[in-house]
């Protein structure tokens, strides 16, 4: 997955911005963070039983708006490179929580 991109603003921490890399976000990526968005909202990290399949299905449908939404976008910017997005943030985390 991609790298903390928002780091401070008020949002899940662990969804992460999946436009325009090079090699593209995966469907597992587009998974990981519906399930982390549809977590976030719902405030259960796992469901009980009577609510399992309203969160699985919201999961999978947050993935496929996902997907659509990543297809329709368009920009004329260069693909960011995730290597390189990662060890950035490694750098502002190590800077930010003092391990230099």
């Amino acid at each position: 997955m991609g790298p903390y991109l928002d780091e401070g603003k008020d949002m899940c921490r662990n969804i992460r911005t999946l436009f325009n890399y090079d090699p593209p976000s995966t469907a597992d990526d587009m998974q990981a963070a519906a399930l982390q968005y549809v977590r976030k909202i719902s405030g259960y990290r796992k469901p009980s039983a009577q609510n399992e399949a309203a969160f699985d299905r919201a999961v999978a449908d947050v993935a496929r708006a996902t997907a659509d939404l990543l297809a329709a976008l368009r920009t004329n910017a260069p693909p960011r490179n995730r290597d390189l997005e990662i060890s950035q943030a490694r750098a502002r985390n190590a800077k930010r929580f003092g391990r230099v």
